[in-house]
């Protein structure tokens, strides 16, 4: 019999922006086994209904939980903002960690004066599950949503670095970290979260727009030390000293998951190392 710790983690999203997220995982926990799927025939999640996301969510896991797993990471913004409740009462005795948490903690940890950022979707804005969690945490914090929806492109395509993805940072977030003489809002934010998983790839140019001394949240970065800290209370993290294996699993475009999915783990995934199935 398997003991816990032999387990693999299972993980989900919409897509291949949670491979941002496996990406930050295998740094941290390099001996974890994991099974990622990436629902890319029913993305994207955020413009589903609540009831909708949460639907796909608890299938995403049935079939990582039939694989066995120890650990379920839900790797996307908007299945983590309105699905962990569906998700924990559907699997009670495995632990279900979403990213939207773990960065609002990371953010009022690293904030000095109370004022923090976040970009996201129009939809994980919109539905506040950021602020919500900041403000339970902090109740000082004045929190300013910001929606970035023409990142998502840009990280799919590979325009991470130059002089497009710089303009658009620009004008998505000169408002609030550059106003103009005279809109000057009354705290500039010193930390900006990373609210969507594909955001990580822009970081770069978004650092060049931003001012120097913000600190910018990556959400990947921090699920993963969360990740990390679960594991290890439980007693379940592998101790084995071998590199963990990674398992690819994808409900469409075997060809495109393996493509884009590269960009995304910076790391090249071949089109025999994903499965296709039909949840």
């Amino acid at each position: 019999m398997t003991k816990t710790n032999e387990l693999p983690i299972g993980m989900f999203d919409s897509g291949v922006g949670g491979l941002t997220v496996l990406k930050a995982l295998r740094k941290r926990c390099p001996s974890e086994d994991v099974i990622y799927l990436g629902d890319t025939a029913r993305l994207p999640y955020g413009t589903k209904s609540s009831l909708t996301v949460s639907r796909y969510a608890v299938q995403c896991a049935a079939e990582l939980v039939g694989r066995g797993i120890k650990l379920l990471v839900v790797a996307c913004n908007t299945a983590s903002a309105v699905a962990l409740t569906a998700l924990r009462e559907a699997y009670p005795d495995i632990p279900v960690i979403g990213v939207v948490e773990p960065g609002a903690r990371a953010a009022c940890h690293a904030t000095h004066n109370h004022a923090i950022a976040i970009i996201g979707t129009e939809s994980t804005i919109a539905g506040g599950a950021y602020q919500r969690a900041i403000h339970s945490i902090d109740a000082q914090a004045r929190v300013v949503g910001h929606p970035c929806p023409l990142f998502v492109a840009l990280a799919e395509e590979g325009w991470t670095d130059g002089e497009v993805p710089e303009a658009v940072a620009a004008r998505y977030l000169d408002p609030v970290f550059n106003p103009a003489p005279g809109t000057e809002s009354p705290t500039v934010p010193d930390t900006l979260v990373l609210g969507c998983t594909h955001f990580p790839l822009l970081a770069p140019a978004i650092r060049n727009v931003v001012k120097a001394e913000t600190t910018i949240v990556d959400s990947a970065a921090t699920t993963a030390e969360t990740v990390n800290d679960e594991l290890t209370r439980r007693g379940i993290k592998r101790a084995d000293s071998v590199f963990g294996t990674i398992n690819y699993l994808t409900t469409d475009d075997v060809v495109r998951f393996a493509r884009t999915g590269t960009r995304f783990l910076g790391t090249a995934i071949g089109e025999g190392e994903v499965d296709l199935v039909d949840i």
